[in-house]
């Protein structure tokens, strides 16, 4: 009688375990869905999706991130996916949705290689072969942008905005969205551009239609003045930024103050109207008409405020105060006994305006302001959330093609450009290899077909007739996507900062090579957490 092994488990027995083939195969299929499923968004003809949150909050946008983001995908491999669109939104701003469709074609056509019994290891190789020598083509592709060469960064602004909820407008936010980057664009010791995305506030209120939308010269806050008989506008106001309250402060320990007859009362009240005097004073001795608090402002203060003709807002937000900041030249004061003349800010005008049935107020016409506001309007809160998601990747287009000062035209040419490339790189190679940089080429041309397909073209013919263009040498030769007919992307007005291209193709490649690297998934059993005695749930 043979001796049986028993067998040795090492992990818990609710572990799920994918090995080899079937590991990649599931790994590869997760990544593809999720490419698939945003897929259909890309491009001027794309299709928006509608996100329900468990809340039951609606979003509608054909933004990649948005929908990736609030779509609460499980799979580990697919997570992975989601954060290359994350990369992308915060190192361009755009073209989150052709990074993830790169990654998944790139993964499709591996799939394939892996079939052929090309291991892994040869894939990656070749796919950061063909992404290093992509990036070189794409540099060398590009054309240079000068930094005042307004036309081109409004094209810039319209090829962001086209296909979103924005495109009717899209003449109009474009302009307001350069004029607002130009007013912030600064430069270091070097002589380099330095911008600041933060520096641009866009505010959106419902009401109005997406025309009515504007650029604010300066700072509009989600305030009100303190008292009613407050001045409504300032011309040429003295601004005064205050982060201490305009309140008696209570003691940081526990006070007991014993009054023995109604006199020590009234003296008690009366030194605390004489602090309240004292420091409104400070305020007017420095010249400031205009006040904004990042705290309190006692009730009495704001009557002998208002007695003196000073516009005054209470509880401003710390961001708004350093943006207030920027946008005048005042400096924030922690303490009243510190605030001087030169501690005022300027601006053309301060004033309480009514925008859907809310009082806001205007920072505006301010000299040379290094932040500024954009105020998005919209018949609903879905319209304008699309709108503001459109202007955030064309104000992340423009600074991007600014701090590089390099462009490319769009509607699929760069792709193709750089599939013929890569192609002709692929010849010079000997190994295993070549067959990788050759699905990596191949992998390119996703976009232009994804472009086609969602017009309603015919991929197979649209994807002929631009090589055939691009072997004839016409660099820029694109797809308009309303006629079907190959055009010179270049001269029609599509163009992109060159970076929205090489993020793309490096963060596709990086993680369909770190997917391909896998060979075994181990998911381990979630552990039941004990419920406490009291019956409330664990803490997160």
């Amino acid at each position: 009688m043979t001796n049986q092994v028993q067998p040795i488990f090492i992990m818990p027995e609710d572990t799920k375990r994918t090995t080899g083939k079937n590991a990649q195969r599931n790994n590869i299929l997760a990544a593809k869905l999720v490419a698939e499923t945003i897929r259909t968004t890309l491009g001027p003809k794309g299709m928006d999706k509608m996100v329900v949150d468990s809340m039951g909050d609606v979003i509608v946008t054909n933004d990649g991130v948005t929908i990736l983001e609030e779509m609460n995908i499980e799979h580990p491999a697919a997570k992975m996916i989601v954060e290359i669109a994350k990369t992308q939104e915060d190192e361009v701003g755009d073209g989150t949705t052709t990074a993830v469709v790169l990654a998944g074609e790139l993964l499709k056509n591996a799939e394939n290689l892996l079939e052929q019994k090309i291991h892994p290891t040869v894939i990656a190789k070749g796919y950061r072969m063909a992404a290093e020598k992509a990036n070189v083509v794409l540099n060398n592709m590009a054309e240079k942008l000068d930094e005042d060469d307004n036309k081109t960064l409004k094209k810039i602004a319209i090829t962001a905005m086209t296909g979103k909820g924005a495109e009717n407008n899209k003449e109009l936010l474009a302009d307001i969205t350069v004029k607002a980057i130009k007013s912030i664009l600064e430069k270091d010791s070097n002589n380099n551009l330095k911008i600041d995305e933060e520096n641009i506030k866009l505010e959106k209120k419902t009401g109005g239609s997406i025309e009515d939308s504007q650029f604010i010269k300066g700072i509009l806050l989600d305030k009100e003045k303190v008292h009613n008989s407050m001045p409504n506008n300032l011309r040429n106001p003295k601004i005064a930024l205050i982060n201490s309250p305009i309140e008696i402060k209570s003691t940081e320990t526990d006070a007991k103050i014993q009054i023995n007859d109604p006199t020590q009362m009234q003296a008690f009240l009366e030194q605390e109207e004489k602090m309240l005097r004292n420091m409104v004073e400070k305020i007017i001795n420095s010249g400031a008409n205009v006040v904004f608090c990042q705290k309190g402002i006692d009730d009495l203060a704001q009557h002998f405020l208002a007695k003196q003709g000073i516009y005054a807002c209470r509880r401003v937000k710390r961001s708004d105060m350093l943006a207030l900041a920027r946008a005048t030249g005042a400096n924030i004061i922690t303490n009243l006994d510190d605030l001087r003349k030169d501690d005022l800010g300027k601006a053309g005008n301060v004033e309480e305006r009514k925008i859907a049935d809310e009082q806001m107020t205007y920072v505006e016409e301010c000299k040379n302001p290094k932040s500024v506001t954009l105020l998005i309007r919209g018949s609903t809160e879905h319209v304008i959330d699309e709108v503001k998601r459109a202007m955030e990747d064309a104000v992340g287009d423009i600074i991007s093609a600014l701090e590089d000062g390099k462009i490319v035209a769009g509607a699929g040419a760069p792709e193709i450009e750089l599939a013929r490339n890569l192609k002709k790189y692929a010849e010079s190679l000997a190994g295993r290899e070549q067959l990788a940089v050759l699905a990596f080429a191949e992998s390119m041309e996703v976009i232009p077909k994804t472009l086609a397909e969602n017009s309603g073209l015919d991929p197979i013919n649209v994807l002929t007739e631009l090589k055939a263009a691009h072997d004839q040498g016409r660099k820029w030769a694109g797809i308009n996507v309303f006629t079907g007919k190959v055009i010179d992307a270049w001269k029609v007005n599509i163009i992109e900062p060159l970076r929205i291209k090489t993020q793309a193709v490096s963060s596709a490649a990086e993680v369909a090579v770190m997917i391909l690297r896998i060979d075994d998934v181990i998911a381990t059993g979630a552990r039941q957490e004990q419920m406490p005695p009291q019956g409330m749930p664990p803490m997160m």
